[in-house]
């Protein structure tokens, strides 16, 4: 992977070796090869769990089409565009679980009040997860879980978020004075509290958090020093977004990112179609942007950074039988999955590369046997990081376990369709995509076997594999 990136002056040249791996895949020979390796992730005695299909309110930046809608509102439309697309009823749906991170106080359980909001009985139930960047990653593994163990046959399972309009509250002391003023009856107690309340520092607003509790350090300054540790240059950096954002712009031409449905946004005259964040841009125009984080030498900018973003997703998930039974075509089975934990502060974003070896591992399984790889894109350097540490054998011998190295990931078959840098990353909907987005490029590539991975704040990660249903 290092050597591939340093031949980078500009991204001409590692377009071109991008193309022609990509061409030399879909070749009769490779793809003949391919067939011979794949195998099927099927365990005796442990149900097959499908994926129907899954889809995606259009991902947009903060502030802009959504910027009057409420959480619920996008997952409500997420739920009744699944709800269209598949076509299954209403009253077969056993249970919803949605993830979400920044949660509304007047919907805290998103999930139910989406659910109500999409025609759902009042006798479904449904609960909200958070788990981070993965918190829609949990949400569809909580929903295999109860699938797995009998509870449910028919899941869905999304995300949602809505950075348009955060809750802000009152800094502590200003809470304590109005949680006192119901107790407050005599007219000195209540000259009392406002009195209290005069001080301009009693007014100061708290914004919810968007540093790491445990080292109070922002996530990009993480990232930073993360690209600095494993050598990720600034020009790395910026020719992975240029990647992202110019194959995200060539799968939304080719109507490759068909889980996007149409929102007709209350008030807004033209229905958002697309995600609006996609900007293919230049070296060039890249090299201009000061560092956004560590200032003034920091590597990672506001372009090589995935940006705040509103949007919602949902899948539907159930057993094979079940799928079959209903007359549905599954796209893929969901085969396994993992978590992983680390040190929030050095490690915070090396989730995949931790859970990259564990899962391939405990299914006998190599990077070669992996058709699509679809990870989450937070930062340019991060992700460049995590595929440095498993090609290190540094890493894999001190943090791993590992007696070698795990090996470089074919870069032809990572993230073909763009990423978090250019799709835009609404932090609790972006699991779903993944898995979707993984779950079609198994189809339109010809591939069998998915592997989706994540990173998430406080150190954690998750990985699964996505295996192709016979078509």
């Amino acid at each position: 992977m290092a050597s591939l990136w340093r031949t980078v002056p500009g991204f001409a040249k590692l377009n071109i070796k991008f193309q022609v791996a990509r061409c030399l895949s879909s070749t009769p020979a490779f793809q003949a090869k391919a067939q011979v390796k794949a195998k099927s992730l099927a365990k005796a005695g442990v149900k097959n769990i499908v994926l129907v299909d899954g889809v995606r309110t259009p991902f947009l930046t903060s502030g802009t089409q959504y910027n009057n809608l409420m959480p619920h509102d996008l997952q409500r439309t997420a739920l009744q565009g699944l709800i269209k697309k598949t076509g299954i009823s209403r009253d077969a749906v056993d249970y919803i679980c949605i993830g979400t991170v920044i949660q509304e106080v007047k919907t805290s359980n998103v999930a139910r009040e989406a659910a109500l909001g999409a025609g759902f009985s009042d006798k479904t139930p449904a609960h909200t997860v958070t788990m981070a960047c993965i918190s829609s990653n949990q949400a569809i593994t909580t929903g295999m879980g109860y699938i797995a163990s009998g509870m449910c046959d028919v899941v869905i399972a999304g995300g949602v978020e809505t950075m348009s309009d955060v809750p802000i509250r009152h800094n502590r002391k200003m809470r304590k004075v109005m949680l006192s003023s119901t107790k407050a009856k005599t007219v000195p107690a209540k000259l009392g509290l406002l009195g209290k309340v005069m001080s301009p520092s009693m007014w100061v607003p708290e914004l919810p958090g968007i540093a790491e509790f445990s080292t109070n350090e922002v996530m990009g300054h993480s990232a930073d020093r993360l690209a600095a540790a494993f050598g990720v240059s600034r020009k790395e950096q910026d020719a992975f977004a240029i990647r992202s954002h110019t194959l995200a712009n060539e799968a939304t031409n080719k109507g490759l990112l068909d889980d996007v449905i149409t929102y007709k946004v209350p008030g807004v005259a033209d229905p958002v179609t697309k995600d609006n964040g996609i900007r293919p841009s230049t070296m060039e125009q890249m090299s201009k942007l000061k560092g956004a984080f560590i200032k003034p030498h920091g590597t990672v900018t506001a372009a090589n950074s995935s940006f705040l973003s509103d949007g919602a997703s949902a899948c539907l998930i159930m057993t094979e039988e079940k799928a079959l039974a209903m007359g549905f075509k599954p796209k893929a089975y969901l085969r396994d999955f993992l978590y992983v934990s680390q040190d929030p502060k050095d490690q915070l974003l090396l989730g995949p590369a931790h859970a990259t070896p564990k899962i391939l591992g405990r299914n006998g399984l190599t990077l070669s046997d992996i058709s699509v790889f679809e990870y989450h894109e937070a930062f340019a350097g991060q992700i460049l990081a995590n595929l440095k540490a498993l090609d290190s054998d540094y890493f894999a011998k001190t943090y791993m376990g590992l007696s070698s190295k795990f090996g470089a990931i074919p870069f032809e078959k990572f993230n073909n369709w763009g990423g978090s840098l250019s799709i835009g990353h609404p932090f609790g909907a972006t699991g779903v995509r993944l898995v979707t987005t993984a779950a079609n490029r198994l189809i339109k590539e010809d591939g069998h076997i998915a592997l989706i991975a994540a990173c998430a704040a406080g150190g954690q990660g998750h990985a699964c594999l996505v295996e192709r249903y016979p078509q």
